[in-house]
């Protein structure tokens, strides 16, 4: 039984550590600049790119016949050779407005003979919409004037553009022979991939980190940054946490210290269970229908009739928000707080009560302070599941995209109405609503990544003040 118990328990590490292990390691990569190939087909066709993913499949044999003779025995071959399977590489291609798409397979038994190599000069260019592009420069103008044809030239000029130019753009080569004009202006990041040494290619990494970090979200969110839903998520955590902890440890307290025990107890304490096993879509419904409609529904009929029928507070926000998720963790910090008061000592009360104290002074002089790493623990737990949840902030705050921040520095600073944006909700959206799901898996185990860290250091943060205050516990005399 040892034996059996103790591989369990391993065994549960060891998947948590390696789906913490995948996360972090897809979303360190996703930034990182990866060299641009240029890859020809036997029938002409020419695509180049970034290659973001290789896999090996079974070929449909109608299909390989289709792509001709050369192309139909090379599959031959590499399928002798490789168990009946083929290498493909999936290509971002970008220059979504010429050619429609922004990904294609080419798999390499269609490619000609010497139909792969990595052009010197290929450059990316990040755009504010339309997605990349990628082709070759071949110049770089200012309206209608030329102001250079060399690469090097105009890969210094996109760094470092003239002084005084009024519309400047480079005009780009793509892989298929067509031209087109990039405004500067539209251009968030441009590099020549292949030649890139170690130096510059960290910097492009930490300069994509810094914009995903610090910027707002464009290209559906599957570009730009998260900074807005990094602070929405941190705002309504703690907003949550101080909701929840105080009515949590009174309720605890009341039902450990204060209320008879007896069997209507035992249900209170049944149903606080249970409400812990409730799906979190209910109390998302829960928190739309009171605190949206009914009580922000009254807030506004009080003090913004002029307003209506536009609701201020009779619609999602991020107070609702809170209130819901504080609803949601309440059986955690309840249980939590009620088996740390249960573990302190009846001896020590007894004690305080002998030495002439009240029943509250026990409470705040001898049971809370010793209870105390208890109910941090509770905190700790809420939070970790409040930060993560998704379905209610659905239905009662969470948003695609907010145009303002709940705390800014126009009075009063904070605006409880306001809808936010949320990494949860964020990842969900990518990875279940973008249009282009193949480019926004980057971002979503990136977002995931970054979600994670946040709940670690949230819970790091909550365990050190539980510690410390824990130290002044242990030294604290009644």
């Amino acid at each position: 039984m040892v034996w059996l118990t103790g591989g369990g328990l391993v065994i549960g590490l060891l998947m948590v550590a390696a789906l913490v292990a995948f996360v972090f390691w897809q979303g360190l990569v996703t930034f990182w600049p990866g060299p641009v190939v240029r890859l020809q087909t036997a029938d002409g066709a020419v695509v180049m790119g970034e290659v973001t993913r290789t896999e090996h499949y079974a070929p449909d044999p109608t299909q390989v016949a289709g792509f001709g003779v050369d192309a139909a025995a090379a599959a031959a071959r590499e399928m002798a050779a490789g168990d009946g399977r083929v290498r493909r590489r999936l290509v971002r291609t970008g220059n979504f407005e010429l050619s429609g798409e922004h990904f294609r397979w080419v798999e390499d038994f269609r490619l000609a003979a010497g139909g792969e190599d990595r052009p010197e000069w290929a450059q990316v260019f990040e755009r504010t919409a339309w997605g990349r592009f990628y082709g070759v420069p071949e110049a770089f103008v200012d309206g209608d004037s030329v102001l250079a044809t060399e690469p090097a030239v105009i890969d210094g000029l996109l760094r470092s553009p003239p002084p005084g130019a009024a519309a400047p753009a480079v005009r780009v080569r793509t892989a298929d022979g067509a031209t087109a004009d990039l405004p500067l202006a539209t251009i968030v990041r441009s590099y020549p991939a292949n030649r890139l040494n170690m130096a510059a290619r960290i910097g492009v990494y930490f300069s994509r980190w810094r914009e995903f970090l610090g910027d707002e979200p464009r290209e559906a969110n599957s570009e730009g940054g998260v900074f807005p839903a990094i602070f929405g998520t941190v705002v309504m955590t703690l907003g949550m946490t101080i909701l929840v902890v105080p009515f949590g440890v009174m309720a605890a307290l009341y039902l450990r210290e204060y209320a008879a025990q007896g069997w209507l107890t035992s249900i209170v304490r049944i149903s606080i269970n249970n409400l812990a096993g409730v799906p979190s879509i209910v109390f998302g419904v829960f928190g739309l229908g009171f605190f949206s409609y009914i009580v922000g529904g009254g807030i506004d009929s009080l003090f913004f009739a002029d307003k209506l029928p536009n609701p201020t507070y009779g619609t999602g926000g991020i107070l609702w928000a809170s209130l819901t998720l504080a609803l949601l963790t309440l059986p955690v910090v309840i249980v939590a707080t009620e088996e740390a008061l249960a573990a302190v000592p009846t001896s020590m009360r007894e004690g305080s009560y002998a030495c002439g104290a009240t029943q509250w002074q026990t409470i705040r002089r001898v049971v809370l302070p010793r209870a105390l790493p208890g109910v941090m623990t509770g905190a700790i737990l809420a939070m970790a599941r409040g930060a993560g949840e998704v379905a209610p902030l659905m239905l009662v705050g969470a948003v695609k995209l907010a145009p303002d921040l709940p705390l800014d520095l126009d009075f009063p600073f904070m605006h409880p109405e306001r809808s936010f944006m949320h990494l949860g909700f964020h990842i969900y959206d990518l990875g279940f609503q973008s249009q282009n799901s193949e480019a926004a898996k980057p971002m979503v185990f990136t977002t995931t990544m970054l979600l994670m860290s946040i709940v670690l250091m949230l819970n790091a943060a909550a365990i050190w003040l539980r510690t410390r205050l824990g130290r002044g516990a242990g030294g604290s005399k009644f």
